[in-house]
């Protein structure tokens, strides 16, 4: 009789060789698995904080800017009041 299966002949000892072997692979593969997924996360974590240094750096040129041309009108209206009272004493 022989029999159709690709364990024949192989002793009961192997099967515990290879259980243990197909279980260290499963942990191989579900190690892999799970640092594939903590690579993506991390990229797009990354991703994520240099979008919002992008914005945190716009909305401070903005505020720069603004708080330029306030201080640039402010140093006009000043100049504007010297010549003002330039011209006065002039006359």
């Amino acid at each position: 009789m022989q029999v159709p299966c690709s364990s024949a002949g192989a002793g009961s000892g192997e099967f515990h060789v290879y259980r243990h072997l197909r279980r260290r692979e499963y942990q191989r593969q579900d190690f892999m698995d799970a640092m594939a997924e903590k690579q993506r996360l991390d990229e797009e974590f990354q991703k994520k904080l240099e979008r919002n240094k992008m914005i945190a750096e716009e909305q401070t040129a903005k505020r720069r800017r603004k708080r330029q041309k306030l201080k640039e009108k402010k140093l006009q209206a000043k100049k504007n009041k010297l010549e003002q009272k330039k011209q006065e004493k002039g006359q």
